[in-house]
């Protein structure tokens, strides 16, 4: 996906607008703090303590109150120790990543041998709407489009990282979740407080001018709202979940393994399986 040579994003712009959210009225936790409970849920599915825990970012451990003996700020981990950790969480940072295989290689050397990697961030249907308004309004209005909002990995692309880092038993899935605003304007300032604004390295260095913003205010409310009149804002959220290497963990079949063939099967009474 990402090269390590290829910088999509500015970092310094990237930790300002975390920093100015930080700073700005209002409570702007809502959506990670609802994905660090649904990364907690899948935790209960484990029968297993982890006691020497790494959160990148700090938000997971913040959110839903767990003890991390060890928390990175920053959204790309410095250098980690090997063999260092039981369990690494990361909640919604990895979509700001510009080398995210590089970054998940390091992850998996930090972890003991069966460690565990929780994360979840932000997939590639979301913001679907705003982004949409934008293109049509400044094509529009200027004849051109800019890049305004960044752009997410698809499901199945992280699920190729993780193999790809070396991951055992990796398995991505995903959660589609819809919140509605008063108006897009709502939308962008709550953007703004979670530190999600604009950090791409080719994004317009100029101010977004006030008629393209109103035509694409006019757009979103036209073609993504409900009849309440209030806007839909989709926030599509993948998880990621890979062990450490280890030899008691279940390993799939080698090709030509099985004891009978399908047809002989079926042959002998049997059903083919249901998927």
């Amino acid at each position: 996906m990402q090269n390590a040579s290829m910088q999509i994003f500015d970092t310094s712009r990237k930790h300002q607008n975390r920093m100015r959210g930080n700073s700005m009225q209002g409570d702007f936790d809502f959506l990670r703090a609802e994905i660090a409970d649904r990364m907690s849920d899948r935790l209960l599915e484990i029968n297993r303590k982890f006691e020497n825990i790494l959160d990148l970012g700090g938000d997971f451990a913040r959110l839903t109150g767990r003890d991390a003996e060890h928390i990175i700020l920053s959204d790309d981990p410095l250098p980690i120790e090997a063999n260092s950790y039981d369990m690494i969480t990361s909640n919604l940072c990895f979509h700001w990543a510009n080398d995210l295989t590089g970054i998940l290689i390091q992850l998996n050397r930090a972890l003991k041998p069966d460690g565990l990697l929780l994360a979840s961030m932000f997939g590639g249907t979301t913001l679907h709407e705003l982004r949409h308004s934008f293109l049509a309004a400044e094509a529009e209005i200027t004849g051109g489009a800019s890049a305004r909002i960044i752009p997410f990995a698809e499901v199945k692309d992280v699920g190729s990282l993780l193999q790809r880092a070396g991951f055992a038993l990796p398995v991505t899935d995903m959660d589609t979740i819809t919140v509605t605003y008063e108006h897009p304007l709502k939308l962008m300032q709550e953007l703004r407080g979670m530190g999600e604004a604009n950090a791409l390295f080719d994004r317009p260095k100029n101010f977004l001018r006030r008629d393209v913003m109103m035509r694409a205010c006019e757009i979103y409310q036209e073609q993504h709202s409900n009849p309440d009149g209030r806007i839909r804002a989709t926030f599509q959220i993948l998880y990621l979940t890979g062990w450490h290497p280890h030899e008691s963990q279940q390993k799939p079949l080698k090709p030509g393994s099985a004891q009978m063939s399908l047809a002989d099967a079926l042959k002998a009474g049997g059903k083919p399986p249901v998927k």
